[in-house]
């Protein structure tokens, strides 16, 4: 039998960047259709309070999940020393937020900015790959600080050549610690992956936060996905953690572009949520 999960939706579905309004008028709603968690993006510092939204959160009885934002400049591999630095600096920021909020990870791309591809060979991926171990060591160092744990997501390949799937993510990140694991995203698994249960067994313990949506990124369940395949590899693994509809809106260039989101996916935004949220209650006990 499939177990429970905690389930949330990013705030990506409504608005970007993330702000202090934009939360205080969406909290409500979510906490009103029944979610337990929401999903704030870390676009750039500043862009909202943690502490308000600690506040807000509780208000309403929900907790928080963090995504940290991997656009241009953003690099830990095949980058200049400034770069990598600036980059450590914003984890690290990212850490301190989920810190505020009560987040227990992070999650994204944590290498390279989005939609930066190249080809690379054999030998020049090996090197990435340590460039990658090298940089995310003090951000890990700082999370263990902090409580926080670091889930890496792999992107498809139209965003990034340099991690696309479960395997290539493992030697990524191997020798690094257990809190620094695996973020995952059925829209990535769904181009990458041949078998996805399976790479959600191959991921196992080191999996740190799932997110969730239909194979066009439209709501979960409107889709050609083996929903109960997937969830019970969840169950195989232990995983605990929330299951979070992650989907984006194209009226919001900046995201739209990022997610090449030029139509809309459901009837309407709020669709996309609770339409996710019905059906997910559905195949769960």
């Amino acid at each position: 039998m499939t177990m429970a999960h905690a389930l949330g939706v990013n705030t990506w579905v409504w608005a970007s960047p993330l702000t202090d309004t934009a939360l205080t008028e969406l909290v409500p709603r979510i906490a009103g259709w029944g979610f337990d968690v929401v999903e704030l993006p870390v676009e750039n510092p500043g862009d909202w309070d943690p502490g308000r939204a600690a506040a807000l959160l509780a208000d309403h009885g929900l907790a928080a999940s963090v995504v940290l934002v991997m656009g241009e400049g953003r690099e830990l591999v095949a980058a200049g020393a400034t770069t990598v630095l600036s980059t450590q600096d914003y984890l690290k920021h990212v850490v301190d937020v989920a810190a505020a909020v009560g987040a227990p990870a992070i999650s994204g791309p944590a290498y390279a900015s989005v939609g930066r591809t190249w080809r690379m060979s054999d030998e020049e991926r090996r090197t990435r790959y340590a460039e990658l171990r090298d940089g995310l060591a003090p951000v890990a160092e700082h999370a263990v600080a902090a409580g926080v744990r670091i889930g890496v997501e792999p992107l498809n390949r139209y965003e990034t050549s340099l991690l696309n799937t479960v395997d290539q993510t493992l030697d990524a990140l191997d020798g690094l610690p257990d809190t620094c694991g695996i973020a995952l995203d059925i829209y990535h698994m769904n181009i990458e992956e041949t078998d996805m249960a399976a790479a959600v067994r191959k991921a196992g313990p080191r999996l740190v936060h799932v997110q969730v949506c239909a194979n066009d990124r439209g709501a979960p369940g409107a889709d050609h996905l083996d929903w109960q395949a997937f969830l019970g590899a969840l169950d195989d693994v232990g995983y605990r953690g929330p299951l979070v509809i992650e989907s984006f809106t194209a009226e919001n260039a900046t995201i739209a572009t990022a997610a090449s989101v030029w139509r809309p996916l459901a009837r309407t935004q709020d669709a996309i949520a609770t339409d996710g949220l019905a059906f997910l209650r559905k195949v769960m006990p």
